[in-house]
């Protein structure tokens, strides 16, 4: 091969950071480099499998497929191989030269600079293919796609660039050859192999083949693993071990899972499923395209990891497999989508889920894990799910302005609501703020408990009209609060006395006045008892928190840009005083005051004045007026 043959690139910034940790790190548990290896190739033999269905010559000079690891300690090198689909030039780039999937993305962004730090989360997220490099001073990869002639090997010592070239093998599929570091010689021991595999790879659905030669006096190829599929054997006869090796190689992760779900439904649809809820959060939850996770097969032949119409799209973080007898083996993408049996298949693990966790929730402390994982995406159901709000909605759980740390259902809430009380009130907002809203001053003097939603996604289920167990659900921030049924708690001391009616009437004319389009209304409060004002929204308009959001998000419009409400606390010693002022001044001279009220309303809401430029103005020749 001629120097002019050999293409030389950079590794994309990402990769190359990745690389660095990498190569140096120290990280004690170096065995999953093996795992992640074998993971791709049987994932590479599972889509050279489902190819195969609609072109048969893909496979026909080598139907078997396999994965086989072979030992040069002359050379000391480690050898993996598979006969699955195989790379192109193109793929070869794509896949190793750039960050190719999004749990290796996620990992980089997490990355500190704090070497020690960075090195420490190898292990969380296993990286996959670059994780090599923590045991291989450089790293061949050869691969011929499955139905091309051409071959092409991809050469890197792990530090700036890669190189790519021509390369000649007989059959399809990918081999790796790992040249050994200095130290790390315990991998070219067969029997440390063997080790690694039984533990970390023996659910594999297909061979896992030690090569003839490796140790002394072996003379044939053995095989290592079981080699079946793991969700087809009794559930009797499969280990805890066995059931979290197999979680971490379907759903490319490190931790231990919260809940295994494995069952075969039979009678006019038949159907294995074994489904994993993670211990803690996938990397790609909130990826915007909100895809499933499942692997679909069809009697144990791979279909597709993407099928969108196995679980909604508030399930995502679900892992797993759901195996069909009753599929045809050539469905197609559409298909799978239109197919009057994956609704009843898709149906049923739903079912199968809710009644986990319902079952699960009865351990507080367990389930409080999975919604802090979990409880954002989750509650998308109810917002899109109608069947199943009720169901949802009995699973949720909320922090409350009475249940400080702890989470509280709805069927808890309801249990001790106050005498007359008729809705279930909440507030939405950042969770760092809504605890000391002054639109809940009303609701803590009658020890009315409000649930504090902090999710985006509350602002939007909580406006679809639902209710639980007959009371429905009511923003604190939205329309005229009437808790005049509902009596006050017992407080120390005398409320203040209101300012006189006829000087507020007059002091909210003037405000009126003198704001103008910048509100919709001026009002007396019935939310307010120690603040001076609050801004809420009309009942027919959006929640206030929502036409926030949508404006960060430029969803500008009527319905985000609509004025508010100024609310006025007649209690207050600034609104009496004004309210006396008003009452023997022109409006012009509550000009000034009206809007440095809104401006400090706005302010409490997190959103600052509407010109910060006059009301630095106004403040000053307040403050001037007050000191002089």
């Amino acid at each position: 091969m001629t120097a002019e043959a050999i293409e030389t690139r950079g590794f994309e910034t990402e990769v190359a950071r990745l690389l660095h940790l990498m190569v140096h790190s120290v990280y004690s548990d170096k065995d999953i480099f093996l795992r992640e290896l074998i993971s791709n190739a049987s994932d590479a033999c599972d889509k050279l499998r489902y190819e195969a269905l609609t072109d048969a010559s893909l496979t026909a000079d080598d139907p078997g497929f396999r994965v086989e690891i072979a030992i040069d300690r002359a050379a000391r090198t480690l050898t993996v191989s598979d006969n699955g689909i195989g790379m192109s030039h193109d793929e070869l780039i794509a896949n190793l030269g750039t960050i190719a999937r999004s749990g290796t993305s996620a990992f980089v962004e997490q990355l500190s600079g704090d070497e020690n730090k960075d090195m420490n989360l190898i292990g969380r997220f296993g990286v996959g293919f670059y994780s090599v490099f923590m045991v291989a001073s450089r790293v061949e990869v050869v691969s011929r796609r499955a139905g091309e002639t051409m071959a092409h090997a991809w050469e890197s010592e792990g530090t700036g660039t890669y190189t790519l070239r021509s390369a000649e093998r007989a059959t399809r599929g990918t081999t790796i050859i790992l040249h050994m570091r200095e130290g790390d010689d315990e991998f070219l021991d067969p029997w440390r192999l063997k080790r690694i595999v039984k533990t970390y790879s023996d659910h594999i659905a297909l061979p896992v083949i030690l090569k003839a030669g490796a140790d002394e006096g072996q003379t044939e190829d053995e095989t290592l693993n079981a080699a079946s599929a793991l969700w087809t054997r009794p559930k009797s006869d499969i280990t805890a071990e066995q059931y979290t090796e197999f979680y971490r190689h379907v759903g490319h992760a490190v931790d231990e899972p919260w809940a295994t779900i494995h069952w075969k439904a039979e009678g006019t649809i038949e159907y294995t499923g074994l489904l994993f809820i993670p211990g803690s959060r996938p990397f790609d939850l909130f990826d915007p395209k909100r895809q499933s996770r499942l692997k679909l097969y069809v009697r144990r032949v791979f279909i597709t990891d993407d099928c969108e119409s196995l679980l909604p799209g508030y399930m995502r973080f679900v892992r797993g497999i759901v195996d069909s007898a009753d599929l045809p083996l050539n469905i197609s993408r559409e298909m799978l989508q239109e197919s009057a049996l994956t609704a009843k298949i898709r149906a049923g693990l739903v079912k199968k889920i809710l009644s986990e966790l319902e079952k699960r929730s009865a351990d507080v402390a367990a389930y409080r894990s999975f919604w802090d994982a979990f409880g954002p995406v989750l509650k998308e159901g109810l917002y899109e799910d109608f069947e199943r709000r009720e169901q949802i909605l009995k699973l949720a759980r909320f922090r409350t302005t009475k249940s400080g740390d702890e989470l509280v259902s709805l069927a808890d809430y309801v249990a001790r609501m106050r005498p007359n009380q008729t809705a279930i009130h909440f507030i939405t907002g950042d969770a760092a703020t809504i605890a000391s809203s002054p639109q809940l001053e009303a609701f803590k003097a009658r020890d009315v408990e409000v649930l504090l939603l902090s999710d985006p996604i509350d602002d939007f289920w909580t406006g679809v009209g639902l209710d639980f167990e007959g009371k429905p659900f009511q923003s604190v921030t939205r329309g005229d609060i009437d808790l005049s049924l509902i009596p006050e708690a017992e407080t120390p001391g005398e409320k203040a006395a209101e300012a006189p009616e006829a000087d507020i009437a007059t002091l909210i004319g003037a405000a009126k006045l003198a704001l103008g389009d910048a509100v919709k209304d001026v009002r007396v409060s019935k939310r307010l008892t120690d603040s001076a004002v609050c801004l809420v929204a009309d009942a027919s308009d959006m929640d206030m928190h929502l036409a926030r959001l949508m404006r960060a998000a430029k969803g500008t419009g009527a319905a985000a840009d609509a004025p508010r409400i100024l609310e006025i606390n007649p209690r207050h010693p600034l609104v009496k005083a004004l309210a006396t002022r008003a009452a023997a001044a022109s409006a012009d001279d509550l000009s000034d005051a009206a809007h440095l009220l809104l401006d400090q309303a706005r302010i409490v809401e997190g959103e600052g004045p509407q010109d910060p430029i006059a009301f630095a103005r106004r403040l000053s020749e307040m403050m001037v007026r007050a000191v002089g």
